[in-house]
């Protein structure tokens, strides 16, 4: 009996001794995740045809948001409100980067996403590229994108795009701080906008 509760603190001790380790371990990767820039590496163009990479994210905190031009309501709210919010916070615009990238970019070359973007707002920069690179940073940015035909019975005609519709704000490291949720209160956002200042 004696040997029995010999082996059994043995395995107690063994196994408390693991879990530790798994919980230190688990503890280092979330730190370095947390260090690291959100998203992916990438090289799409904005809306004026310049080329624009992940270190647009950086230098400065960001609000990206994602999108479609043939979005009916989420988008051209969504760049409304945060059109508003961005005025709220950094008057004279310097402070806080925004940018609006496609998840359609078969329909939204550069010049088409810039009038749909400065129709709304002189804050935000519409970003757009290949579809293969776009489908790369969707992946990349944890966002849910998927076509969806307007008329069941063509799938093959016009569609429209369900697609994460979330603010992602990113600190001056392009970390991941926080998210605007769509028709969150305004005053939440603002506040979010500020803590990331």
């Amino acid at each position: 009996m004696k040997t029995f509760r010999i082996v059994i603190w043995v395995l107690v001790a063994a196994v408390a001794v693991a879990l530790g380790w798994l919980t230190y371990e688990w503890q280092v990767s979330q730190t370095e995740t947390a260090a690291k820039p959100y998203g992916v590496p990438f090289e799409l163009v904005d809306q004026n045809g310049a080329p624009i990479t992940q270190a647009a994210f950086q230098g400065r905190p960001t609000a990206l948001f994602f999108g479609f031009t043939h979005c009916p309501e989420v988008c051209p709210t969504t760049l409304f409100e945060l059109d508003g919010w961005l005025k709220q916070v950094d008057p004279d615009g310097d402070k806080i980067g925004a940018y609006f990238i496609t998840v359609d970019p078969e329909r939204d070359p550069p010049e088409l996403l810039g009038d749909y973007v400065s129709s709304v707002t002189d804050r935000v920069i519409g970003i757009s590229g290949a579809p293969e690179k776009i489908a790369e940073v969707i992946k990349g940015f944890n966002i849910y994108a998927k076509k969806v035909p307007v008329d069941a019975a063509d799938p093959a005609g016009d569609y429209t795009m369900d697609h994460t519709a979330s603010v992602f704000l990113l600190d001056a490291q392009g970390r991941f701080k926080s998210t605007i949720a769509w028709g969150e209160n305004p005053d939440n956002a603002v506040a979010k906008l500020k803590n990331l200042l």
